[in-house]
Protein backbone atom coordinates (compact mmCIF):
# COMPACT_ATOMS: atom_id res chain seq x y z
CA UNK A 1 0.00 0.00 0.00
CA UNK A 2 1.22 3.20 -1.02
CA UNK A 3 1.54 5.82 1.56
CA UNK A 4 3.34 9.20 2.40
CA UNK A 5 7.12 9.06 3.41
CA UNK A 6 6.42 10.39 6.72
CA UNK A 7 3.82 7.58 7.24
CA UNK A 8 5.94 5.36 8.99
CA UNK A 9 4.42 4.39 12.24
CA UNK A 10 3.55 1.37 13.59
CA UNK A 11 -0.26 2.84 13.43
CA UNK A 12 0.22 2.81 9.32
CA UNK A 13 1.79 -0.49 9.62
CA UNK A 14 -1.46 -2.12 10.83
CA UNK A 15 -3.97 0.04 8.91
CA UNK A 16 -2.50 -1.09 5.17
CA UNK A 17 -2.06 -4.59 6.62
CA UNK A 18 -6.00 -4.11 7.94
CA UNK A 19 -7.13 -2.73 3.98
CA UNK A 20 -5.39 -5.68 2.55
CA UNK A 21 -6.74 -8.33 4.74
CA UNK A 22 -10.30 -6.64 5.00
CA UNK A 23 -10.25 -6.62 1.43
CA UNK A 24 -9.18 -10.06 0.67
CA UNK A 25 -11.53 -11.77 3.54
CA UNK A 26 -14.17 -9.09 4.34
CA UNK A 27 -14.66 -7.52 7.91
CA UNK A 28 -15.67 -10.95 9.71
CA UNK A 29 -13.30 -12.97 7.97
CA UNK A 30 -10.33 -10.85 8.99
CA UNK A 31 -9.57 -11.12 12.88
CA UNK A 32 -7.23 -8.68 15.24
CA UNK A 33 -4.82 -11.54 15.32
CA UNK A 34 -4.49 -11.79 11.96
CA UNK A 35 -3.95 -8.03 11.38
CA UNK A 36 -1.68 -8.11 13.69
CA UNK A 37 0.97 -10.98 12.28
CA UNK A 38 0.53 -9.19 8.98
CA UNK A 39 2.01 -5.66 10.27
CA UNK A 40 4.61 -7.64 12.58
CA UNK A 41 2.53 -6.01 15.88
CA UNK A 42 1.02 -7.36 18.95
CA UNK A 43 -3.19 -7.86 19.10
CA UNK A 44 -2.54 -5.27 22.07
CA UNK A 45 -0.67 -2.87 20.12
CA UNK A 46 -4.04 -2.70 17.68
CA UNK A 47 -6.11 -2.32 20.74
CA UNK A 48 -3.91 0.46 21.84
CA UNK A 49 -4.38 2.37 18.14
CA UNK A 50 -7.83 2.13 17.54
CA UNK A 51 -9.94 0.49 20.29
CA UNK A 52 -11.91 -2.29 18.36
CA UNK A 53 -11.98 -3.85 15.05
CA UNK A 54 -15.15 -1.84 14.08
CA UNK A 55 -12.66 1.02 15.05
CA UNK A 56 -9.96 0.27 12.91
CA UNK A 57 -11.91 -0.10 9.89
CA UNK A 58 -13.69 2.95 10.02
CA UNK A 59 -10.22 4.54 10.16
CA UNK A 60 -9.18 2.16 7.08
CA UNK A 61 -12.69 3.81 5.52
CA UNK A 62 -11.86 7.13 6.35
CA UNK A 63 -8.07 6.84 5.14
CA UNK A 64 -9.14 5.28 1.57
CA UNK A 65 -11.59 7.80 0.96
CA UNK A 66 -9.29 10.80 1.88
CA UNK A 67 -6.88 9.17 -0.41
CA UNK A 68 -9.12 8.67 -3.59
CA UNK A 69 -10.15 12.44 -2.97
CA UNK A 70 -6.62 13.55 -3.08
CA UNK A 71 -5.96 11.63 -6.34
CA UNK A 72 -8.92 12.60 -7.55
CA UNK A 73 -8.10 16.03 -7.45
CA UNK A 74 -4.31 15.98 -8.33
CA UNK A 75 -5.41 14.46 -11.47
CA UNK A 76 -8.72 16.06 -12.34
CA UNK A 77 -8.97 19.62 -10.38
CA UNK A 78 -5.14 20.59 -10.52
CA UNK A 79 -4.69 19.35 -14.00
CA UNK A 80 -2.31 16.11 -13.45
CA UNK A 81 -4.09 14.37 -16.57
CA UNK A 82 -1.35 16.07 -18.61
CA UNK A 83 1.29 14.64 -16.75
CA UNK A 84 2.22 11.46 -17.71
CA UNK A 85 4.57 10.38 -15.09
CA UNK A 86 1.79 11.17 -12.21
CA UNK A 87 -1.12 9.21 -14.15
CA UNK A 88 1.32 6.22 -14.18
CA UNK A 89 1.62 6.54 -10.65
CA UNK A 90 -1.82 6.46 -9.98
CA UNK A 91 -2.58 2.03 -10.19
CA UNK A 92 -0.55 0.98 -7.24
CA UNK A 93 -2.16 3.54 -4.99
CA UNK A 94 -5.56 3.54 -6.36
CA UNK A 95 -6.25 0.56 -7.15
CA UNK A 96 -6.33 -0.91 -3.36
CA UNK A 97 -8.13 2.00 -2.44
CA UNK A 98 -11.10 1.19 -5.05
CA UNK A 99 -11.23 -2.53 -3.97
CA UNK A 100 -11.11 -1.86 -0.15
CA UNK A 101 -14.01 0.59 -0.81
CA UNK A 102 -15.92 -1.61 -2.38
CA UNK A 103 -15.39 -4.77 -0.61
CA UNK A 104 -16.24 -2.25 2.48
CA UNK A 105 -19.58 -1.15 0.93
CA UNK A 106 -20.51 -4.53 0.11
CA UNK A 107 -20.26 -6.17 3.79
CA UNK A 108 -22.54 -3.18 4.99
CA UNK A 109 -22.51 -0.85 7.80
CA UNK A 110 -23.55 2.55 9.08
CA UNK A 111 -19.93 3.73 8.36
CA UNK A 112 -20.01 2.24 4.41
CA UNK A 113 -23.56 3.36 4.11
CA UNK A 114 -22.19 7.38 5.06
CA UNK A 115 -19.10 6.53 2.86
CA UNK A 116 -21.27 6.16 0.06
CA UNK A 117 -23.14 8.88 0.57
CA UNK A 118 -19.99 11.54 1.21
CA UNK A 119 -18.76 9.88 -2.31
CA UNK A 120 -21.86 10.92 -3.79
CA UNK A 121 -21.61 14.81 -2.25
CA UNK A 122 -18.09 14.57 -3.85
CA UNK A 123 -19.70 13.22 -7.39
CA UNK A 124 -22.14 16.24 -6.88
CA UNK A 125 -19.72 18.77 -6.13
CA UNK A 126 -17.62 18.01 -9.21
CA UNK A 127 -20.83 17.78 -10.80
CA UNK A 128 -21.30 21.34 -10.13
CA UNK A 129 -17.85 22.70 -10.71
CA UNK A 130 -17.97 21.02 -14.36
CA UNK A 131 -21.60 22.11 -15.10
CA UNK A 132 -23.34 19.35 -15.79
CA UNK A 133 -26.78 19.08 -17.67
CA UNK A 134 -28.53 17.55 -15.69
CA UNK A 135 -32.32 17.84 -13.89
CA UNK A 136 -31.36 15.93 -11.19
CA UNK A 137 -27.80 16.14 -9.71
CA UNK A 138 -28.80 13.78 -7.00
CA UNK A 139 -29.49 10.90 -9.21
CA UNK A 140 -26.68 11.69 -11.43
CA UNK A 141 -24.32 11.71 -8.78
CA UNK A 142 -25.51 8.42 -7.23
CA UNK A 143 -25.38 6.53 -10.16
CA UNK A 144 -21.76 8.16 -11.26
CA UNK A 145 -20.51 6.24 -8.34
CA UNK A 146 -22.65 3.47 -8.53
CA UNK A 147 -21.24 2.97 -11.98
CA UNK A 148 -17.82 3.12 -10.86
CA UNK A 149 -17.30 1.22 -8.05
CA UNK A 150 -19.81 -1.22 -9.68
CA UNK A 151 -17.09 -2.68 -11.54
CA UNK A 152 -15.44 -4.06 -8.97
CA UNK A 153 -18.65 -5.21 -7.50
CA UNK A 154 -18.25 -7.61 -10.50
CA UNK A 155 -14.89 -7.29 -10.63
CA UNK A 156 -14.46 -11.84 -11.89
CA UNK A 157 -16.85 -11.05 -14.65
CA UNK A 158 -15.20 -7.79 -16.11
CA UNK A 159 -12.02 -9.18 -15.77
CA UNK A 160 -12.83 -12.61 -17.78
CA UNK A 161 -14.57 -10.62 -20.40
CA UNK A 162 -11.12 -8.30 -20.93
CA UNK A 163 -9.10 -11.23 -20.69
CA UNK A 164 -7.03 -9.29 -17.62
CA UNK A 165 -7.47 -8.87 -13.75
CA UNK A 166 -8.66 -4.86 -13.37
CA UNK A 167 -7.06 -5.09 -10.34
CA UNK A 168 -3.47 -5.54 -12.64
CA UNK A 169 -2.82 -2.48 -13.93
CA UNK A 170 -2.83 -3.00 -16.92
CA UNK A 171 -6.57 -4.27 -16.65
CA UNK A 172 -7.37 -1.23 -15.02
CA UNK A 173 -5.67 0.99 -17.34
CA UNK A 174 -7.83 -0.32 -19.94
CA UNK A 175 -11.03 -0.61 -17.73
CA UNK A 176 -10.69 3.46 -17.10
CA UNK A 177 -10.13 3.85 -20.81
CA UNK A 178 -13.59 2.79 -21.38
CA UNK A 179 -14.65 4.94 -18.82
CA UNK A 180 -12.95 7.75 -20.26
CA UNK A 181 -14.79 6.58 -23.11
CA UNK A 182 -17.79 6.53 -22.54
CA UNK A 183 -17.79 9.78 -20.35
CA UNK A 184 -16.46 11.11 -23.41
CA UNK A 185 -18.55 10.09 -26.11
CA UNK A 186 -22.79 11.04 -26.29
CA UNK A 187 -24.63 7.99 -26.75
CA UNK A 188 -27.80 10.18 -27.67
CA UNK A 189 -28.21 12.91 -30.10
CA UNK A 190 -29.62 15.80 -28.40
CA UNK A 191 -32.68 15.67 -30.00
CA UNK A 192 -33.14 11.72 -28.46
CA UNK A 193 -31.82 12.67 -25.50
CA UNK A 194 -34.33 15.09 -25.09
CA UNK A 195 -37.02 12.90 -26.60
CA UNK A 196 -36.30 10.46 -23.34
CA UNK A 197 -36.28 13.30 -20.70
CA UNK A 198 -40.03 14.36 -21.70
CA UNK A 199 -41.16 10.47 -22.05
CA UNK A 200 -39.70 10.09 -18.31
CA UNK A 201 -41.30 13.22 -16.88
CA UNK A 202 -44.81 11.96 -18.30
CA UNK A 203 -47.02 9.95 -15.41
CA UNK A 204 -47.69 6.16 -16.35
CA UNK A 205 -50.65 5.52 -17.84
Amino acid sequence: MDRPADDLTARARIRDAALRLFTERGIEGASIRDIAAAAGVSSGLIRHHFGSKEALREACDRYAIDRMAELRKRLVTEGGMADEAAVAATPPVAIPLQSYLVRSMMDGSATSVALFDEMVELAEQWAMRYQVKTDDLRAYATILVAMQLGVFVLRDRVSGSLGEDITDPAGWARMNQAFLDVFANPLLTPEQAEQARSALKRPPE
